[in-house]
Formats: structure tokens, sequence, C-alpha cells
């Protein structure tokens, strides 16, 4: 089974996308940029505040289909500076309780729309 999610608490795709798929028990969540879809705009412009929205949006999106940041099993960091990842990890780890997900993190030449992190995630539905 396949399932289109979306919300309009993150941000719609801004291109041939969607704002995650769920595959039988599994929801693959598309990397998100800081968009704070209440305005279109970053929700700031520094790692902090980029990454807390990045995070709020893929918990929006994993809300619509009944989950929580619990359900996480994966997720991928994108970071335009890797010297970010202090601050990141921070924000991140706010997120996350108990058993945290598997991660990796690179930086990147770039980020779409100048971004200065994005973050995909997978999810497990029981």
């Amino acid at each position: 089974m396949k399932k289109v999610l979306a919300t309009s608490q993150a941000p719609a795709a801004i291109g041939p996308y969607s704002q995650a798929i769920r595959a039988d028990q599994f929801v693959f969540v598309s990397g998100q940029i800081p968009i704070d879809p209440a305005t279109g705009e970053f929700a700031g412009d520094d790692i902090v505040s980029q990454t807390r929205q990045s995070l709020t949006n893929i918990k929006n999106i994993l809300a619509s289909d009944g989950l929580t940041m619990a359900d996480v099993v994966k997720t991928t960091v994108l970071l335009k500076n890797i010297a970010d990842f202090g601050a990141m990890n921070e924000v991140y780890a706010s997120f996350f309780e108990g058993d945290c997900p598997a991660r990796a993190a690179f930086e990147v030449a770039a980020i779409p729309k100048g971004a200065l992190v994005e973050i995909e995630a997978i999810a497990y539905k029981n």
C-alpha cells in the first residue's frame, strides 16, 4: 500500500515530490527545509531556529498520519556548514526522548533556497 501524506501544517512541496509517503508500515518524510508554513519564509537566519522549524515540519507531517517523533527510526541531516553540527544537535536532541533514531549528518555544497539545514526522516507505524 502506498499513500501520499500532506498537511497545511508544513510547507507544501516546492517541486515534483510529496511531503511524505506511507508505504505499508513505513513513512518516508521528504527533506524539510526551515520554511514556516504560516509565512512561507524561513523561520530565522540561524541554525537553531532553522533546525527547530525543519524538525517541527517533520513532526507536523508525521502527526497528519497519527505518528510522533518517537516513531522515527532514521534521519538524515544536511548542513550548509558542518561547524553548525553542535548547535543543530542541541535542538535535535530536544525533539527525541528515550531511544533516538539512527542518523547521518553531512555538510553539503548547497541546500535549496539557501537554507542552513535540511532534514529527512523515516518513521515506522505499528
